[in-house]
């Protein structure tokens, strides 16, 4: 199994960061998109059998129930409705979904396709949704502003980058970021991938604007419209999170880089699970199946990767081969995770930069959550190597 244990932020990213005088969050468009429902997903049957030579005894039997009722506590809601993006990076939730483990977990979840985190916030604000994947940055943005929303596990590591139209790039063995000057740059305002090209044109000392020895950025809503106006004569380049990167390259774009290649942003949060603070305190042991169900479906992608790849398609409708690009080629992780420790760093630099107010993440970042699902699972399957590497992860980063 292959995995990047690493995920705090680089003190490089943070240096570099810190002498920016813009930076940017995954995406935070106030647009009045609609959302796109996700078609309903066909669910898996979940019924399992267990067989045994012997009968157990009536006092092993009233153990085992004992054992069952302690671990597993009274839901207090069981139909929940998760956000999420056009992303390959938001898999857990979609392996969760058709590998039965939200239904194994006593939930009825519905996954409903968003286009920008604001979306997604207002759709937890207004109780339409009870979990949303929103980038680390908005998330971070929208605590400051005063919005009670709690990140309280992670669904994405990296997973982003930018491409440009070959020609270009026309008879050049290689290139860097500085194939962008002079060049009409999509991105999407207030997002991850706007805040790391940033980053990267700051270090090369590239200034942002129009003029041959500067990068033009322009703004759209959302990522999907970004891509698209690619195809437009005015647009040179474009920022891309996954699966949008390999898409490109296999339309025939570039490469510029991908994040998880680039020293300075590797390892970089993004995408959080967060949910209403209220409803966190409401509902602690639906949370809690929530979160099984995500950490049994990462150990899942650990372990069934072409079925994994089969369930992000339905989802993710693209060609299978791209989609394994995206989740098993290394440019990103989907683990659960909370990654306290690289969100509060990621937190503290755009504080300082003067992109956002300080304030009190302490109050809006709950880990018991993950500690105590993963303890759960560990107390039920105390061999499994993965739920172990989890565990030692969390120890380390919390």
């Amino acid at each position: 199994m292959k995995r990047n244990t690493k995920y705090r932020i680089s003190a490089a990213i943070i240096a570099a960061a810190l002498a920016l005088t813009a930076l940017a969050g995954c995406n935070t468009s106030d647009n009045n998109t609609s959302t796109e429902e996700s078609k309903a997903a066909s669910t898996a049957d979940q019924s399992k059998t267990a067989s045994s030579e012997e009968p157990a005894s009536s006092a092993d039997q009233s153990s085992s129930d004992a054992s069952a009722n302690e671990e597993k506590p009274a839901l207090e809601k069981t139909s929940f409705n998760l956000g999420h993006l056009n992303s390959t990076a938001h898999l857990l939730g979609f392996v969760a979904k058709e590998e039965g483990y939200f239904e194994e977990e006593g939930l009825d979840v519905t996954l409903t396709l968003f286009s920008s985190a604001s979306e997604l916030a207002t759709g937890l604000e207004s109780d339409k949704l009870d979990v949303a994947f929103i980038g680390s940055v908005p998330s971070l943005t929208f605590q400051s502003q005063g919005h009670d929303l709690t990140i309280f596990g992670g669904e994405m590591t990296n997973g982003h980058g930018y491409v440009i139209k070959p020609e270009f790039v026309e008879g050049l063995d290689k290139w860097d970021v500085s194939i962008l000057k002079g060049r009409n740059v999509a991105s999407v305002k207030n997002s991850v991938q706007d805040a790391e090209l940033q980053i990267l044109l700051k270090d090369k000392g590239i200034a942002i604007g129009e003029g041959e020895d500067k990068v033009n950025i322009v703004y759209f809503d959302s990522q999907k419209d970004a891509y698209n106006a690619l195809q437009n004569d005015s647009i040179d380049a474009v920022s891309a999170y996954s699966p949008y990167t390999s898409l490109a390259e296999s339309q025939g774009y570039k490469i510029v880089y991908r994040c998880s290649e680039e020293p300075l942003l590797q390892n970089q949060p993004c995408c959080r699970q967060v949910a209403a603070t209220a409803a966190l305190s409401k509902y602690p042991n639906s949370y809690n199946a929530f979160e099984r169900a995500l950490i049994k479906a990462y150990k899942f992608t650990q372990e069934n990767k072409d079925q994994t790849v089969k369930d992000v398609k339905k989802y993710i409708d693209i060609d299978e081969a791209l989609i394994n690009t995206e989740v098993y080629g290394g440019y990103g992780t989907s683990v659960p995770d909370p990654d306290k420790q690289g969100t509060v760093a990621l937190k503290n630099a755009i504080v300082e930069l003067g992109y956002t107010e300080d304030y009190d993440i302490d109050k809006l970042y709950n880990t018991e959550i993950y500690k105590n699902a993963l303890a759960s699972l560990i107390k039920e399957n105390p061999d499994d190597s993965i739920y172990a590497e989890l565990q030692k992860h969390f120890d380390e980063f919390e």
